[in-house]
């Protein structure tokens, strides 16, 4: 159950809204379930003699009633109410009581206030309500809703309990705050795919991968084509900054500014400024890597971080996270187009993960963020070869890394950025399985044209390292191409046995959906093996061929009579 609340200046809009037929004609049968005083609270859904008018007004007439210099600015509260999807419908009366719950948590109508704020609660759907309220009480004072948010969220959690509907994370104030229901709408009316706020919160945190400082930062914000403005100090010091869509504006044709704590915690510039100093890189630029090199080299700091995941030290721990979020924006960036959607989720999924209460402070990650800057100076991988080989190997180390760091999340309570490095690592395993496909499909064919006695001896060394799974191994995907892999090894000089052992040890294996696919690329990245396999040196094997029809000869020999007679 998610409710949602905002405040707003117009109690006869946000009704007209509410008992209307909504933007798409979705509301059905707008009514009141609950109120401050049923009795006194007009409604036009099931009164015909009702206006919203007359509901306004009672709605209004405490704030009415101040001077008005004493009335808020913002004197409408709104809380709309959603269960989950999947959960049962609710009757009205149960929407009743789910509203006075709400309105006592979080101080507008606290239960046997009778000088409360006044308030109602519209149905118009099956799976939702809105609380609407005015924020002056009957006695002229204001509501006690101090961190109402928080307190509603925390209701919802046991209304959820009690009403055995779906249980949802709970929250710990570390999220992005979400657009606003005015910011959706926009959206919705100017025909974008989401709201700005949604769009600059992923624009600002892709420039900051990898930038080697402030500068770098700005200087990409700029070049992604968004308004920057900076506030500066009399000294030319930049205090904060704010960003906005070329596009997006107000009623009075002014840029919709969005300052960096307003996109998310860590996006302010006290933030940044840390994140910079804490994972400092060097400004000297050598020759650009080529994308796959980029790729093989962001494994081996991805594979210490899942490692630092298993640690006490949760500075270091949340550095880690912050390392792995950049590495993923940057990836999104520069992938191919079979994998860029997925990865694009993953790391929108996993940007809630890298937010904690615990301080990154002093905690190094510039391995990681060297990692992400490398591969965004790369430049776009095309997809195939080694590109498409590389980017397969990094994406199968981050589906470990994320699982990781869900698990470290779920032992520290973390429900929220437990389930979205969850989500993240679900988006990598089906980006991964696209980039995956091509130089998995070149080493099965590698393993098909082994002799026999090769495969024989290949099969024994997996047995030999992992008994207990050689079995399931077998039948799963990517078998032959294991296969392919140690005699590739082989073939570059390495023993086989020792190899497969190194790779085991590494880091464990139940997490893994596909073992095969783990050590293939493990195998890859520690042996140096390139990830498309060159023929296999060995003769193929001989194929049984059909045996040859026998031939029907057909002759004459003449007979005693002259005629002529067949022979076969």
């Amino acid at each position: 159950m998610v409710p949602d609340i905002s405040t707003g200046s117009r109690t006869y809009g946000l009704l007209a809204y509410l008992y209307g037929p909504g933007r798409r004609d979705e509301h059905t049968d707008p009514h009141i379930v609950a109120a401050w005083e049923p009795v006194l609270a007009p409604d036009p859904g099931r009164d015909p003699a009702a206006t919203l008018k007359q509901l306004t007004d009672r709605l209004d007439l405490p704030v009415l009633a101040l001077p008005a210099d004493r009335r808020p600015a913002r004197h409408v509260w709104h809380c709309p109410v959603r269960t989950a999807p999947g959960d049962r419908l609710l009757t009205d009366a149960e929407w009743g009581e789910v509203a006075r719950r709400i309105v006592h948590a979080t101080g507008i109508a606290e239960e046997g206030d009778d000088q409360a704020c006044r308030w109602i609660a519209v149905r118009h759907a099956d799976d939702h309500i809105h609380i609407v309220a005015t924020l002056k009480r009957q006695d002229g004072r204001s509501p006690r809703r101090h961190q109402d948010a928080v307190r509603a969220q925390a209701e919802c959690r046991r209304i959820e309990a009690d009403f055995g509907l779906q249980r949802l994370n709970s929250g710990d104030r570390t999220a992005a705050q979400r657009p606003t229901s005015a910011e959706r709408s926009k959206a919705e009316r100017t025909g974008r795919a989401e709201p700005p706020r949604e769009t600059l919160r992923e624009a600002v945190r892709q420039a900051l991968a990898g930038a080697a400082d402030e500068g770098e930062f700005f200087a990409r914000l700029t070049a992604a084509g968004l308004r920057v403005e900076q506030r500066l100090a009399p000294s030319g010091d930049t205090l904060g900054y704010k960003v906005a869509l070329p596009a997006d504006r107000n009623r009075a044709g002014e840029p919709v500014w969005f300052s960096g704590s307003k996109l998310a915690p860590d996006l302010s510039l006290p933030n940044i400024r840390q994140r910079l100093e804490t994972g400092a890189l060097d400004t000297e630029e050598g020759p650009r890597p080529r994308p796959a090199v980029a790729r093989r080299d962001a494994v081996a700091p991805a594979v210490q971080a899942a490692a630092v995941f298993d640690q006490d030290d949760d500075g270091t721990v949340v550095a880690q996270l912050v390392g792995t979020g950049e590495l993923l924006d940057a990836l999104a960036q520069t992938s191919p187009a079979p994998t860029r959607t997925e990865l694009r989720q993953a790391a929108r999924a996993f940007e809630r993960a890298t937010r904690t209460h615990e301080r990154a402070a002093r905690a190094d990650h510039r391995a990681l963020r060297s990692a992400a800057r490398g591969v965004l100076r790369a430049g776009d991988a095309l997809g195939r070869g080694e590109d498409g080989g590389t980017t397969a190997m990094v994406l199968s180390t981050l589906v470990l890394v994320t699982l990781a760091a869900a698990r470290w999340h779920s032992a520290h309570g973390h429900a929220q950025q437990a389930a979205a490095a969850r989500q993240a690592a679900q988006h990598l395993r089906t980006a991964y399985q696209a980039a995956a496909a091509p130089p998995l499909r070149a080493m099965h064919d590698h393993a098909r044209r082994l002799p026999e006695p090769v495969r024989h001896q290949h099969t024994a060394t997996i047995v030999g390292a992992l008994p207990e799974q050689a079995a399931r191994l077998r039948h799963e995907p990517g078998w032959d191409a294991l296969l392919a892999t140690l005699d590739q090894a082989r073939h570059a000089g390495h023993d086989p046995a020792a190899l497969l052992k190194t790779v085991v040890e590494q880091r464990e294996l139940d997490t893994a959906e596909n073992v095969n696919d783990v050590l293939i690329w493990r195998i890859r990245h520690t042996a140096g093996l390139p990830t498309i396999p060159k023929p296999a040196t060995g003769p193929a094997p001989a194929r049984p061929r059909a045996p040859k029809p026998t031939a029907v000869v057909t002759y004459t020999t003449p007979t005693p009579s002259g005629q002529r007679r067949s022979r076969r």
